[in-house]
Parts: C-alpha cells; structure tokens; sequence
C-alpha cells in the first residue's frame, strides 16, 4: 500500500496533541540518515518505536522523496534527489496519533569518493566476524567511481574477499577489546588476544598507537567503525529498568575507553558508531536458539534502549569527529534474517548493514570534498 508523499516542511509546522493514556512506544530517530545515488535504502517502522506489536499501528511519513511500503519507507535516490531532505514520522493507533517524530535524509553522489585513497578499519563482534558486510562494503567500494581503498585489521577470515581485513571476533564487548590479554591465542580454538592489548612491564595495557605501528605497518585509518553491544547488553535485565541502565552506563564507560585510545593516537580520524542491530522479528528464531533462557521482547526492549542512549551519549560530537551511524534503520527484521537466528542477518540483512556503512562514509567524502572545495 503506498502512501501520498507530502512536503515534510509543511508536516512540521502542524501541532498535534497526545492523548495522556496514549501508549509510549519510545519513538527514536537519529538526527541524521545518509543516502547514496542508485543504492536501495530505508527505514523499517518496527525498529524505531518499542512495541511487541507494530502491526497493530500505522506509519505515514511525510517526505517529498522516497514511498511507504507495508511496514517500510525506503528510497533507492537519484541525482535528482541529491541535496537534504527533511523526513518526519507519525505514528496511529487506530484514530489516534500516538507519536510523531524528525529527522533528516541527506542524499549524496556515488562518486563522492572518487580519486579519494582512503584507509578503513572495522571493529565488532560476530556480525563483523562473519565478514558478509564487510565483504559488501568492499564490493560497493569497488564499483566504479569510488575512492581507491586499504582495509587495516589483523582478521582475515577464510571468507574474506580480496582486500578485506577487520577486528571482529565471535562474542566480543567494547571492554574485551579495551582489556583482554590472552598469552597464547589460538585463532583455531577461538582464542584471541584484543589486537589493541599488548604486555607492558609484563601487564597487559591498552596501546593503540603500537597496533598501528606492529599490525598495520604504521599505517593511520582515515576512519574507524565500531559495530558492537549485541554482546555488551544482552545479558542485562529488560524487566528492570534502573539495573539495564547502570549496565548500559558500564558497557559506555569502556566504549569511551576505546575510543579516546583512538582519538588520541588518529586525531583526524573519524570515528563511526554503528547504532546497535534490532533483532530478528520471530521468536521462534529465540527459541531456537536460547530455548526458554531469553526472548525477542527481552532484547528488543534492552536493544532499543541501548540506542536510545547511543544517541544521547555518542550524539552532537561531531566537533570531536564521533559520528553516528544509523546501522539499525535499514535492516529489515523479517526478510533480512533467516527463521533461525535471533541476532545474525542472513546475506541480504548484512548488506543492508554494508549499505549504511557505506553511505555514511560517502557523506563524508562529500562533505570534505565540498570543504576542500
């Protein structure tokens, strides 16, 4: 079912009220998403707002650009799409408005990049480890047009295609990479050593000048991209609100950590915050995978919290070079997993993941290629 497109400027300057008994289902946008000429992306409804039951409401978006889809808004730009534009989300339950929200899409050229030599590192959990994304990435990258490209990293995976590197290993936590110092990895046995940790005065420390030096021939990213919580927030409890929130404040505190260990020694880089995956829409997916140990509500109530607070922590600070990605709008929690995995997509979430990732950095570009110019 396709929706009339409207002129979100004149969307903005309606008021609304809401009625005092109208369900909060905690309706969360970043202030900014990125697109890229000729590159299919979107927002799923069910990953913006807290609800076990988005069915039961209806989306309208007014946007001059882009369709509403059942359950989506998507885009795949043009040229002439090129340029910002406001986007705004109303959210009805039966009659009732029950929430309404903004942002912004900014549209860039897919040659932003061109004549460009940029270097990339990746950091995550097993979503990276399994490197479909990052292999996707490296195929966007190398289409026509696009900047030449290195990605540093120690992990290469048997699946990685040519040219693809990244720090992404099963089951690993913004502390893990801060702290974990294994004497005697074993790759085979899934026994890692943080490639950030090294022995110092025969303790373990944090040097993230010395992996550039050792891991990456003294080579410098020109961005760094985090993709990671899944693991960090899992565990917490989503039937106590005050705990989930102390947790969260722990998993930020090491994400800091890490992050200033870069800031410090790549001043100039910039630093991409991937806002943490939604899960997959089926509980069966968690059932088949934790049995009865946790459920799709659990984690989506902790997930949605957990960006929630991204934003507010990791939000406004581009002056410090940190950037949020919106890693968690275009990923389609039904057909972008398969029915047996609550948290790992299938190829085609993966790329959506890819396709994000990829328009962030191509908004970069452009925006410095408009200031050199």
């Amino acid at each position: 079912m396709k929706f009339p497109r409207f002129l979100c400027a004149l969307a903005m300057l309606a008021t609304s009220s809401f009625a005092e008994d109208a369900p909060d289902i905690h309706l969360t946008l970043p202030p900014i998403a990125y697109g890229v000429v000729g590159a299919p992306i979107g927002v799923d409804f069910d990953n913006i707002v807290l609800t076990a039951t988005p069915e039961a409401y209806r989306f309208v978006v007014d946007c001059p650009v882009g369709e509403t889809e059942a359950g989506r808004w998507t885009i795949t730009p043009r040229e002439s799409d090129l340029g910002e534009h406001p986007w705004q989300v109303s959210v009805w339950k039966d009659d009732e408005k029950v929430a309404e929200k903004a942002m912004r899409w900014r549209i860039h050229p897919a040659n932003a990049g061109i004549r460009k030599d940029v270097t990339l590192l990746i950091i995550g959990d097993s979503l990276t480890h399994a490197t479909i994304y990052p292999n996707d990435l490296a195929r966007r990258l190398s289409a026509p047009g696009q900047p030449s490209w290195t990605m540093l990293g120690t992990h290469k995976p048997a699946s990685a295609a040519n040219g693809v590197a990244h720090e992404g290993y099963g089951g690993w936590t913004w502390d893990r990479f801060v702290r974990h110092y294994e004497p005697n990895p074993d790759p085979a046995a899934r026994k890692h050593s943080s490639p950030f940790v090294f022995l110092k005065d025969e303790q373990p420390q944090l040097d993230v000048a010395r992996y550039f030096a050792e891991a990456c021939a003294g080579k410098s990213p020109d961005s760094v991209i985090f993709l990671l919580g899944i693991n960090d927030c899992f565990s917490a409890n989503p039937d106590d609100p005050l705990a989930m929130d102390e947790h969260i404040d722990r998993v930020f505190k090491s994400a800091e950590t890490l992050l200033a260990a870069f800031r410090q020694v790549a001043p100039h880089a910039d630093l991409g915050i991937g806002l943490t995956t939604p899960p997959n829409a089926r509980q069966a997916a968690f059932e088949a995978n934790y049995q009865d140990r946790y459920t799709r509500w659990g984690w989506k109530r902790i997930q949605h919290r957990l960006v929630e607070r991204q934003l507010k922590q990791f939000g406004g600070r581009e002056d410090e070079r940190f950037f949020v990605i919106p890693t968690q709008l275009n990923l389609n929690p039904v057909t972008g997993y398969p029915e047996n995995n609550a948290v790992h997509p299938n190829t085609e979430g993966y790329q959506q993941i890819a396709a994000s990732i990829h328009a962030w950095l191509t908004a970069r570009w452009h925006s410095a290629a408009k200031l050199e110019n």
